[in-house]
């Protein structure tokens, strides 16, 4: 079934435990990249992690071949935001701060999330505005799931969370036309999630909506330019950037953190739908 207007794809219980099914894949393989991060390591190198952790599972990298991109991850290192293509002649080195995108389909549905870690020692003040990305990404999926639960929640309400934890926390730059989208039978489907706006805007918060909540933050200007291999994204002042993402989906009784292993349960605690068990 699809909302009118916006063609939001609404899914059963049914298929959200299958939309879980890919995201926990999701989230081994980005367990497993995050273990591997260390000076020395390409982005190559994690690709790879990537790859044979999805395919080991039955499933394949939703990004492989998306409108030609060639990889299974985005591998962003520094001032790179989003989209940076994996090579084997980027090394990562002491002090780096990568963020890594990654996608999987399992019977036809998709999981999509991604994380920002730092290469061993790294500067307090980029790990900071990971975790403060993190923890906008977080206040989203929260405002999700209380908008649905009252049955008055609006999409931008997310927007507007998300935006509202960033600038409490001080002065990062918010990336603009770059942000979440609905994700289920395609990777990107319709709604658009800005990470900034006003409240009280956009479609109904409703069960069955599957959304995939991504802040991207800088540590300077928000300008954007993309590179000549028309796949990278990186700030045009040379600042440093954040990308973190999880997948989400609402249900009757609460959100289901598709690819977070415990389903949001840590951060979000009574939220999470029953469905997720509680240890």
């Amino acid at each position: 079934m699809r909302r009118p207007q916006l063609d939001i794809q609404l899914k059963t219980p049914e298929q959200i435990e299958k939309m879980r099914a890919a995201g926990l894949v999701v989230a081994e393989a980005l367990r497993r990249m995050r273990e591997a991060v260390a000076p020395g390591v390409s982005t190559a190198d994690l690709d790879a992690i990537a790859e044979a952790t999805i395919r080991k599972a039955g499933a394949f990298p939703s990004f492989k071949g998306y409108h030609g991109f060639p990889a299974s991850i985005c591998s962003s290192v520094n001032e790179q935001i989003v989209h940076a293509i994996p090579s084997p002649t980027q090394v990562l080195a002491e002090g780096d701060l990568i963020s890594i995108d990654c996608g999987a389909v399992l019977d036809g549905w998709h999981g999509d999330a991604a994380i920002t870690v730092g290469v061993g020692e790294v500067d307090p003040a980029l790990l900071r505005m990971a975790e403060v990305a993190e923890d906008a990404m977080w206040a989203g999926i929260a405002a999700a799931a209380r908008g649905a639960a009252s049955g008055k929640g609006r999409l931008t309400d997310i927007s507007h969370a998300v935006e509202n934890a960033v600038r409490k926390a001080g002065r990062y730059g918010i990336v603009d036309g770059y942000g979440g989208h609905g994700i289920g039978t395609e990777m990107h489907q319709d709604p658009h999630v800005l990470n900034h706006g006003r409240p009280g805007k956009g479609p109904r918060l409703v069960p069955g909506m599957a959304l995939a909540i991504e802040p991207m933050i800088t540590m300077g200007s928000p300008r954007t330019a993309e590179l000549a291999d028309g796949w990278t994204v990186v700030t045009r002042d040379g600042s440093r950037a954040a990308h973190v993402e999880h997948s989400m989906a609402l249900l009757p009784d609460g959100v289901w953190v598709l690819t977070a292993p415990d389903g949001g349960r840590a951060r979000l605690g009574d939220l999470v739908t029953n469905r997720q068990p509680s240890n």
